[in-house]
């Protein structure tokens, strides 16, 4: 994935002033994975290209399905909605490994053990998918994205059939993204928060090379099978290019501000106000003030929920069990709150949402998703609010039938 995307463009036109170059005996084709990096959000998860090299005719070119155009109109909408479109582009190894010396970041090569026809189908393939009318594609990050892409491309042109070593059992697309996102708690939380229920499955060994370190590793101890008497390694060799300079390319975030932090802290303000509700009774504006602005953040994170799982491509974003607890109703109910025609319609919400809470919290271990813990105490604050808003409207009614009775009864004494 690169920035420069219309200086990229401009190097792939000028990379290929001949299209039918024959791949000597000598030419090596080559899976580029580079480590993690924690300069972009996209950076976190690696990167994986393919190169191919030739020196007898001056050849040393990587192509790269990372590439993608942030200035394009309405960017960051059509990639909420996974209709982001990628591109393969080109460049020189010199280039493309520059970018990475800057970064720190570790670079792996494995030179793929093919024969000279196979290595001159996969070169003109690849040559022939970076031409303005064939390198597009739709984006996706499970099933279609810059890993997975150079995979299916070799799995084309081996002259048999690959046989992945086995990999840890029961993971999930989960379980993968966690361990690309531990040094990120605010992403990880964030990935766990829009990906529903689709992405708790367990997955096999092709499945998890969305990721490129499970497609390094599973190209590294891959087999050729041809027939039941010739198999070979799929790898030639494996080579360092680059080591990782520090530990600085994947620094942990501050966990002072961690999520289960900020939702704990959210928690015992909501106490406190629930508190000074009780206490105050109607003599202040504060509970319903901190109301709105409450239900309104979690509203506006119900509504990129909703929009994720009902209008967006994205795979594995419904049914999603957020939305139990983080919809798109209290943002609306966080606007009739202050529409006193309205005041019935709030109390039967705040009922209904106390409750449904309550069956969501007594049944958290078991909904069919895997939650962030600090999901409970942030779903807490808004299950305190409404069951506070219930306490008090009750009460108030009692008070009223009190007030009621007694005038009545004092009425009935003076006669």
């Amino acid at each position: 994935m690169k920035r420069y995307f219309f200086t990229i463009i401009l190097i792939t036109f000028s990379a290929f002033t001949n299209a039918q170059i024959q791949l000597s005996d000598s030419a090596k084709i080559s899976l580029m994975t580079c480590g993690p990096w924690s300069g972009a959000v996209y950076a976190y998860y690696g990167h994986t290209a393919l190169r191919v090299q030739d020196d007898s005719t001056h050849l040393d070119t990587v192509f790269n399905y990372g590439f993608f155009d942030p200035s394009q109109p309405n960017f960051i909408y059509h990639f909420v909605r996974g209709e982001t479109d990628y591109i393969l582009g080109t460049t020189s190894f010199e280039v493309f490994i520059s970018e990475y010396i800057y970064k720190k970041v570790a670079v792996y090569e494995q030179e793929l053990n093919l024969t000279q026809p196979e290595k001159q189908q996969l070169w003109e393939a690849l040559y022939i998918n970076q031409l303005p009318e064939n390198r597009g594609y739709r984006y996706n990050y499970f099933y279609d994205n810059c890993s997975t892409r150079p995979r299916d491309m070799v799995e084309k042109f081996v002259g048999g059939k690959i046989i992945y070593p086995p990999t840890k059992e029961g993971q999930t697309y989960r379980d993968i993204l966690h361990e690309c996102l531990q040094p990120y708690p605010w992403n990880k939380f964030g990935i766990d928060l829009i990906i529903g229920a689709g992405a708790d499955y367990p997955i096999d060994v092709r499945a998890k090379m969305f990721i490129p370190s499970y497609l390094m590793g599973s190209f590294e101890g891959a087999t050729v099978v041809k027939n039941d008497s010739v198999s070979y390694p799929l790898i030639k060799e494996t080579t360092t290019v680059l080591d990782a300079a520090s530990k600085g390319n994947s620094k942990d975030e501050q966990s002072v501000f961690s999520p289960i932090v900020v939702a704990f802290t959210l928690l015992f303000i909501t106490i406190l106000v629930s508190v000074v509700q009780y206490i105050k009774w109607n003599k202040t504006q504060l509970p319903k003030i901190y109301d709105t602005i409450l239900f309104a953040i979690y509203g506006i994170g119900g509504f990129v929920l909703f929009s994720l799982m009902f209008f967006s491509e994205h795979p594995a974003t419904n049914p999603n069990w957020n939305f139990v607890w983080m919809n798109i109703f209290a943002l609306i109910f966080a606007v009739l709150f202050w529409v006193k025609p309205m005041k019935n319609v709030v109390n039967i919400y705040h009922f209904i949402n106390f409750a449904v809470l309550t069956l969501f919290l007594l049944l958290w271990w078991l909904v069919p998703q895997q939650l962030p813990v600090a999901t409970i105490p942030f779903s807490m604050s808004l299950w305190l609010r409404s069951g506070t808003n219930v306490f008090m409207l009750t009460k108030r009614k009692k008070v009223n039938k009190r007030y009621v009775s007694s005038k009545y009864m004092k009425a009935g004494w003076g006669q």
